[in-house]
């Protein structure tokens, strides 16, 4: 495999979501605000939970840095996607492709195992409520999210290293919005057998890992719900679940879909649409899922509201 100093391509040219001009200005509009969504409900609620002390627990501590993760992982992809719908050519040059590559591969890794921690703490307050205190104490959740950081760093390490050792022909248009694994690996010269196989092993260990771990939490969750004797009691414990879950459920399903679906049924259009929905439509979702399906999430929201324009029709 040769380095990147010896490869020819210099720069990449990103296809886009679509070369059809009529749909350029009503697809940047809308990206455009999807991502002005994300910023004011990942960025809201940051400031939310840091602001309130009836948010500073742990699975608020925890939802604050998915929020963040989330705004650098939409971050990263969205501005240099509606670039597509504006400039004839969308150019990224070589250092700047790894560079999103990186930083993509980092966020995507520690969205997974965030929203394993948050399984985990779920499990806690639901199965051990009188311990929940000192096993959830703010130095465990501490190192519960710098592990998290620590691993996604890591993790994105050696996609971005053997994808430099990789050597790039004259054909350097991406078939696709950004700088993504599988699209980069089509466009090699060199053998690409390391690269796919850190892709079933990295990324398999982090998909197994983090969903058996979320499967294995809800389990234990669920068995003792079904021991609760009050429907009021079993409602309030399924519902601080919901937001979660739902969560779970749109980013893993994006994921597993996009990467671990068999090459013979692979499909550009579809691929595309699954990362569109994993990139930039789960970063602005998340905020909306928790703060709607979530109780004092919409206290603290009406309350800071009522403060800044004064208290809200029809609100207690």
């Amino acid at each position: 495999m040769a380095r990147q100093n010896d490869s020819a391509v210099t720069e990449f040219v990103l296809q886009g979501l679509t070369d059809k001009p009529e749909l350029q200005l009503p697809l940047f509009l809308l990206f455009l605000g999807m991502y002005g969504v994300t910023v004011v409900g990942n960025v809201g609620m940051i400031f939310l939970i840091t602001f309130s002390s009836n948010l500073h627990s742990p699975m608020y501590f925890f939802l604050s840095n998915l929020s963040a993760i989330d705004l650098f992982y939409s971050s990263v992809i969205t501005p240099k996607l509606m670039e597509n719908f504006v400039w004839e050519q969308n150019v990224i040059s070589y250092p700047g492709c790894m560079t999103q590559l990186f930083f993509f591969c980092c966020f995507a890794t520690a969205e997974c195992y965030m929203l394993t921690a948050m399984a985990y703490d779920r499990y806690v307050a639901i199965c051990s409520p009188l311990l929940y205190n000192v096993t959830m104490s703010p130095k465990v959740c501490s190192v519960l999210v710098t592990g998290v950081y620590i691993m996604a760093s890591i993790e994105a390490v050696p996609y971005t290293i053997s994808m430099i050792m990789l050597f790039f022909c004259e054909d350097n248009v991406i078939h696709h919005y950004f700088c993504d694994i599988l699209p980069l690996l089509k466009l090699s010269c060199s053998i690409t057998y390391i690269n796919e196989l850190l892709v079933v092993l990295v990324g398999g260990f982090n998909a197994l890992a983090t969903i058996m771990a979320i499967i294995i939490s809800y389990a234990f969750i669920l068995c003792n719900i079904l021991q609760i004797s009050s429907a009021e009691g079993k409602s309030k414990a399924f519902s601080t679940c919901g937001s979660h879950l739902t969560a779970v459920g749109f980013f893993n399903g994006s994921i597993i879909f996009m990467y671990f679906k068999p090459s013979s049924s692979s499909n550009m259009a579809q691929e595309k649409v699954a990362s569109v929905f994993y990139t930039t439509v789960i970063p602005m979702l998340n905020p909306l899922i928790y703060s709607w399906r979530n109780k004092e999430v919409r206290n603290v929201l009406r309350k800071a509201i009522g403060m800044r324009y004064g208290p809200l029709q029809g609100s207690n």
